[in-house]
């Protein structure tokens, strides 16, 4: 059975869980922006996951929209007083992270290497069964 504080836990983090959410939390950390403006600054998403990220983080109450009545229409998006609480916690994560950088690069390079290893015996175990045995 989940405990309430494992239940709140859950479901914060799915709020921010996607990759997009928190780099769009991030980028609006200083202040209020144009949805081209964090496109440009949100290096390799597209305009409809831009949009949809967006849109619920619209809807968890993190994120404000301004629409204009101007031709062509502006939208603005900025955190809201609730989105602004996470500021913190992103600029802790951010400071493990420089912290530990030199740790985590460590970490994945042995594990891409003990993965490197097993590919090879593997290639290795199949061609000595597909090898023709000597009798």
């Amino acid at each position: 059975m989940v405990s309430k504080f494992e239940c709140r836990i859950m479901t914060t983090m799915a709020m921010i869980s996607n990759k997009w959410k928190v780099l769009i939390v991030c980028q609006l950390r200083p202040g209020t922006l144009r949805f081209n403006e964090l496109m440009r600054s949100l290096q390799g998403v597209s305009q409809k996951v831009l949009t949809s990220q967006l849109r619920e983080l619209e809807d968890d109450g993190l994120v404000a929209r301004k629409i204009y009545a101007e031709v062509p229409p502006r939208v603005e998006y900025s955190l809201t007083p609730l989105g602004q609480t996470l500021v913190p916690v992103l600029n802790s994560l951010e400071q493990w992270a420089q912290e530990h950088s030199d740790e985590i690069i460590d970490c994945h390079s042995r594990a891409e290497q003990k993965e490197k290893r097993k590919e090879k015996a593997k290639a290795k175990e199949s061609l000595i069964q597909r090898a023709p045995t000597i009798r």
